[in-house]
């Protein structure tokens, strides 16, 4: 049983590979290093974060406060980052801020985790975005989905708009839409935005297939991709078409590439209106 990790890897098919992660983490906890949370994965990735991480006070006297939960697939280059730029680009004269709750956790690990409780309970979040729903890679088994229905309902319960991030499809592997349905019946239980981010990766791989977005595990997203996720999420949180945001500073996609992924998110969010599981939620003011 293999599960989709969505954290610095997943496992592959492979049992080999597994034990030599398990080996290797064995190896490095015995040298006594420290290594990030992790929720069902193994595997590795080239890829660093572009931005430093936001320190816990950024978001502290902004005007939208914006709260991600995740794992290396929010992490790497700094998604949060990037939606809180985009925002701001398209509300101007406001103060935007994003953190993260801490550590590498599927969804129905943050529901008992003590730090990712004190961070969401820790202040008024304009919204919270939610990513890192356990899913088994091979479509065969299911897993609970009642956790992140729960941080679904508690969002809600301290003013917060949830917002749901699906995972892009890894490369070459058709599962877009399983992965969106998979969300989408969260938000039929507990309501929340869901964000079309796999759609506008399969719009964007037929409109620009120059323009890489699969980091080399075939997992993860290299910058471009992360920026692509990013403008989907500030889309959904806004309301905003994903062509009315302005270029952002990123030395590794330019302004041109940002003008043909924003097209494409634009496209995606079209044919897969990201608000329609929260119709009586606000857009961010």
């Amino acid at each position: 049983m293999f599960i989709h990790c969505c954290q610095a890897g997943r496992f592959g098919p492979s049992v080999v590979g597994f034990l030599r992660q398990t080996a290797l983490l064995a190896l490095l906890t015995a040298a006594g290093l420290g290594l990030p949370a992790c929720s069902g994965g193994g595997g590795s990735t080239s890829s660093a974060p572009t931005f430093p991480v936001l320190p816990p006070t950024a978001t502290g006297n902004a005007d939208i406060t914006l709260l991600f939960m995740g794992n290396s697939h929010t992490d790497f280059h700094d998604v949060p980052g990037m939606v809180a730029a985009l925002v701001r680009s398209v509300r101007p004269g406001r103060t935007v801020a994003a953190d993260r709750a801490p550590g590498y956790l599927f969804l129905e690990e943050r529901l008992s985790d003590p730090a990712t409780l004190a961070k969401l309970n820790g202040q008024r979040w304009s919204a919270v975005v939610l990513q890192a729903q356990k899913y088994s890679s091979s479509g065969q088994f299911s897993y609970s989905t009642a956790e992140a229905e729960e941080l679904v309902r508690m969002t809600r319960r301290l003013g917060s708009q949830p917002v749901m991030f699906p995972e892009w499809p890894r490369r070459g592997v058709t599962e877009t839409q399983r992965i969106y349905d998979l969300h989408v019946s969260i938000a039929r239980v507990a309501p929340a935005c869901v964000a079309p981010v796999g759609q506008a990766w399969d719009v964007a791989a037929a409109r620009a297939p120059d323009v890489v977005l699969h980091d080399g595990d075939g997992n993860h997203a290299v910058p471009a991709g992360a920026f692509l996720a990013a403008v989907v999420l500030a889309a959904t949180l806004t309301g905003a078409s994903p062509t009315d945001f302005a270029a952002i500073p990123l030395a590794a996609v330019d302004a041109a590439t940002q003008q043909r992924l924003r097209a494409a998110a634009a496209e995606a969010v079209a044919a897969t209106p990201a608000r329609s599981h929260c119709p009586g939620d606000p857009v961010l003011p």
